[in-house]
């Protein structure tokens, strides 16, 4: 069943997530609560140990469940004091928040845009549209170089070590989910073509490995 929901928010306590939890679950959205991605795919990919519950959702609930934050959002704006620190934000500060706004929480987006406003800045929708379209074709590019990883890959799978193996896989398998619940490659074409390389070279020299060690002890 996990297949069919992606990633919709990541939360650094299990007390944030289930409150979210609750509240789509009031609104008739199933969610699926659980820890990161595994150690191995965030290890390759330069990632932290932040954020490791997770709240997934179905992608075509995407739109209903940020609606719903929205509205929440907006019940408690008008109620925050002018001391909090988005205030203290320049304009283009606060243009950062609504571009990135799959790093901020949907209070600070949402009040980004009612300080803009006052400040006498257009916020309309058209634009709101483009800077989340710029943001998804900027998420949705490829990570980095990958030499390192696949230099060590290569190395383990013709050791024989499943190590290698895993390099491969993940090199060439994983994704990563868009805010928008889109899931893509997280790795260039030519990196994932190296990890299927890798990880067919671990699939024929490891089992290889193992015979030749079983012979060996007769």
């Amino acid at each position: 069943m996990s297949d069919t929901y992606s990633i919709f928010r990541k939360f650094p306590s299990l007390e944030l997530a289930k409150e979210l939890e609750t509240m789509l679950q009031t609104h008739g959205i199933e969610s699926i609560l659980g820890d990161n991605v595994s150690s191995v795919d965030a290890t390759i990919s330069g990632g932290t140990l932040q954020n490791q519950i997770e709240i997934r959702i179905k992608p075509s609930d995407f739109e209903k469940a940020e609606a719903i934050l929205e509205k929440n959002v907006e019940d408690l704006i008008d109620q925050i004091d002018k001391d909090y620190y988005l205030f203290q934000f320049t304009d283009e500060e606060l243009y950062e928040v609504i571009l990135k706004s799959d790093e901020w929480s949907p209070f600070d987006y949402k009040l980004a845009q009612k300080i803009l406003t006052e400040r006498g800045k257009s916020i309309d929708k058209d634009l709101l549209a483009s800077l989340k379209n710029e943001r998804l074709k900027l998420l949705a590019q490829p990570e980095g170089n990958q030499k390192p990883w696949i230099i060590a890959g290569y190395i383990f799978s013709f050791l024989g070590g499943f190590l290698g193996l895993i390099i491969g896989y993940f090199l060439w398998t994983s994704k990563k989910t868009l805010p928008n619940g889109q899931k893509v490659y997280s790795y260039s074409a030519k990196d994932r073509r190296q990890g299927k390389y890798i990880f067919y070279i671990g699939l024929i020299i490891i089992p290889s490995a193992l015979l030749i060690r079983i012979l060996m002890e007769f």
